[in-house]
C-alpha cells in the first residue's frame, strides 16, 4: 500500500505530516486535501500562535497522542505547515 503524499518518515521513528491551514473557520476539522497536502480548517485566527496551538491540539486529539509530543517543524507563519508526530506512517495513515 503507498503512502499519502502528505505523510512522510520522520526522524526517531516519527512522520511528518504536510498540512495547508485554514484558521478563522467555523469549526476545526479535516477538510480533505489541497494538492499534496492534508487540509485542516481551524476555528483559531491566526493571532500570536493561536491557530498553531489549535492545529497541534487538534492532531494530538486526532492521533490519540500527547500533545507535548508534537513539533512543528515548518510554517509558523505560514499556511503550509509541517508537524513531526511520534507515530510511524503506517499508524498515522490510519487514524
Amino acid at each position: 500500500m503507498s503512502r499519502p503524499a502528505w505523510l512522510a518518515a520522520g526522524a526517531a521513528g516519527g512522520s511528518e505530516i504536510t498540512l495547508h491551514v485554514q484558521p478563522g473557520a467555523s469549526r476545526s476539522e479535516l477538510a480533505g486535501l489541497h494538492g499534496d497536502a492534508l487540509k485542516l480548517r481551524i476555528a483559531a485566527r491566526p493571532v500570536e500562535g493561536a491557530a498553531n496551538a489549535a492545529v497541534l491540539d487538534f492532531l494530538a486529539t486526532w492521533l490519540g497522542v500527547p500533545r507535548r509530543e508534537l513539533r512543528l517543524l515548518r510554517g509558523d507563519k505560514s499556511r503550509r505547515k509541517t508537524v513531526w508526530v511520534p507515530l510511524p506512517p503506517e499508524q498515522v495513515a490510519v487514524a
